[in-house]
């Protein structure tokens, strides 16, 4: 089976078997947001339980 490129490229694998992610929001516009907030957006993020098995069928050698 081929792998999602485009899926591989955004999500990363955890430990524990989790799906991390990167979080939304700190591409443009960010004058208007504050300095605390733009922090909070560099970190990663896990995906939602319910979206896992969604995503892990798009990345099959997972």
């Amino acid at each position: 089976m081929k792998t999602n490129r485009a899926a591989r490229k955004r999500f990363r694998l955890t430990g524990t078997g989790r799906i991390r992610r990167p979080k939304a929001g700190k591409n443009h516009l960010m004058r208007g947001k504050r300095g605390s907030r733009l922090r909070r957006l560099e970190k990663n993020d896990l995906v939602d339980p319910t979206m896992e098995r969604r995503i892990k069928r798009l990345l099959p050698g997972w």
